[in-house]
């Protein structure tokens, strides 16, 4: 996301528009906590549960929009069945292609019929941040919320790297071995453009601290 928004001004925009951006990778942890900041991950497979779990209480209700074709239908049920007394407000996997503005509003109006307190979004990276980005103000739910791959792994589609993987920051690796086709240019390429915005940004610091200094 980092090396998407660095190229793509309209994602800026809506990642600083944005009332929360969390840390989802480990690098972003790790760089964090070297400019002295108590960082921690939030990653979306993990958020979504515990949001899910908690909402019972209080009687939240969820609509799930994103994934191949029959994902959100499955992902509701398998949440549904993990935590009884979960309120699922409904489910909508969209095509790949654009929707049209009859169809885009159609699904808008079928989200809030459906009176949703949370819309969890699982699209690509930045699909899935813009279509956030462009319905926040035509939604009526209080968040919506990007979780990108935790709607494959809680419906059963893929697999999640081990605990120890996760912990050790590899688990882009893991994804990566897993589907390689899909995701090689993801965490090849865009891995060495982000090392290099890195940089760049930690050369930038230090030559304004050197100016501060002089």
């Amino acid at each position: 996301m980092i090396v998407e928004a660095s190229r793509n001004p309209t994602l800026q925009v809506a990642l600083n528009s944005a009332e929360l951006v969390a840390p989802d990778g480990m690098p972003m942890v790790w760089l964090g906590k070297m400019r002295g900041y108590p960082v921690e991950r939030v990653c979306g497979p993990d958020f979504m549960p515990a949001v899910l779990d908690r909402s019972r209480a209080v009687g939240r209700r969820h609509f799930f929009y994103g994934g191949a074709e029959g994902v959100s239908s499955r992902l509701a049920t398998v949440m549904a069945e993990r935590f009884p007394g979960l309120q699922v407000a409904g489910a909508y996997s969209p095509p790949f292609r654009d929707l049209t503005k009859d169809e885009d509003d159609e699904i808008t109006e079928r989200i809030n019929a459906a009176r949703p307190d949370y819309v969890w979004v699982g699209l690509s990276t930045p699909k899935q941040d813009l279509w956030v980005f462009e319905h926040r103000r035509r939604l009526e739910a209080a968040a919506l919320l990007a979780v990108g791959a935790a709607f494959d792994f809680h419906a059963g589609k893929q697999r999640r790297a081990p605990l120890w993987v996760q912990r050790a920051g590899m688990e882009w690796l893991f994804r990566l071995l897993s589907e390689p086709r899909r995701l090689w240019r993801r965490y090849t390429l865009t891995n060495i453009q982000f090392i290099a915005i890195v940089c760049a940004d930690a050369i930038r610091s230090f030559g304004g601290r050197a100016a501060r200094h002089r």
